[in-house]
């Protein structure tokens, strides 16, 4: 099951009200969601977006069943958040009161997808968060075994933070010229031969790095990201506030340096501890180790 992280610091720097219109972009099985409805209760709109058409089923199930007779006027709406202005176009909303982004990826999509997320079980290298995939996606399978070397050093390094990255690169380049890269396994083999001995044995497993920037690269991560937070200022109203969790340097720069270069129409608030970020405390980390990496900042609408 997949446990929302920051849950409660997450939503109650929203501030919200009974009666606001809010929208959670990433609504998986809808854990962040449940709490907006509590507070903007049956007089409010909540709008549950989700690449996962099978996540907002089970959103929708779960919702009816724990908010019972108390519940907002909610639309579930499969679709990529870089494209809100348009959902709330089309539903005929102008101005939002608050909003929600879980960037990472859910446990479900890691462990359940078959799409080739997690290195513990042999799929095939697809990566798509979306449920359909034809022959022009753009699949992790497709990446390693055509693009350049120097290309996938880059992701791997950028969006991973993986050390070695051009190492990793170099023998994907090798390994594909007798077979094709085609399983999480074959990627797998070709990392553990590419780092060392060390680096096999430390708390994070060797293959996350790589994986998680193929998984950004697939999905255009960074940049629905960045499209999201551009679009802040058209769509919330004045002193309300985006909740964003990040989990990666790449994902927090861009947060940061999107908001900093709009200035005069957003700001990143402060918490309790001075700081612009919060982190998981060291009882929700044991608890869900998914969320060590977690970093919550909140943006505001001047």
């Amino acid at each position: 099951m997949h446990i929302p992280i920051l849950l409660k610091e997450s939503i109650d720097s929203l501030n919200l009200q009974k009666g606001d219109t809010v929208v959670d972009c990433t609504t998986n099985r809808g854990g962040h969601s449940l709490e907006m409805a509590k507070r903007i209760k049956k007089d409010g709109i909540l709008i549950c977006l989700d690449l996962d058409n099978q996540a907002l089923k089970e959103a929708e199930t779960f919702l009816k069943k724990e908010l019972k007779n108390d519940i907002p006027k909610i639309f579930f709406i499969n679709e990529n958040f870089r494209h809100i202005k348009q959902v709330l176009e089309n539903l005929g909303v102008e101005k939002i009161d608050g909003l929600m982004a879980d960037l990472g990826v859910s446990s479900e999509e890691i462990d359940e997808s078959g799409r080739g997320f997690t290195f513990q079980k042999d799929e095939p290298l697809i990566m798509t968060l979306q449920d359909k995939v034809n022959e022009e996606s753009l699949t992790a399978e497709k990446i390693l075994n055509t693009w350049e070397e120097e290309n996938l050093a880059d992701i791997i390094y950028y969006y991973g933070d993986e050390r070695y990255a051009k190492r990793i690169a170099r023998n994907i380049c090798e390994e594909r010229k007798s077979k094709k890269i085609k399983t999480t396994f074959d990627l797998v083999n070709i990392i553990e031969k590419s780092v060392p001995e060390n680096y096999k044995r430390q708390k994070i497993h060797f293959a996350t790095k790589t994986f998680q920037a193929l998984r950004i690269t697939v999905n255009d991560e960074l940049r629905a990201e960045e499209e999201l937070i551009q679009t802040l200022p058209n769509i919330l109203k004045n002193n309300k506030r985006a909740s964003f969790l990040t989990f990666h340097s790449g994902e927090d720069r861009i947060l940061k340096n999107t908001v900093k270069s709009l200035k005069e129409e957003l700001k990143l608030i402060k918490f309790e501890n001075k700081k612009d970020f919060l982190e998981p405390e060291r009882k929700e980390v044991l608890g869900n180790p998914r969320s060590r990496s977690a970093k919550l900042r909140v943006v505001e609408k001047k």
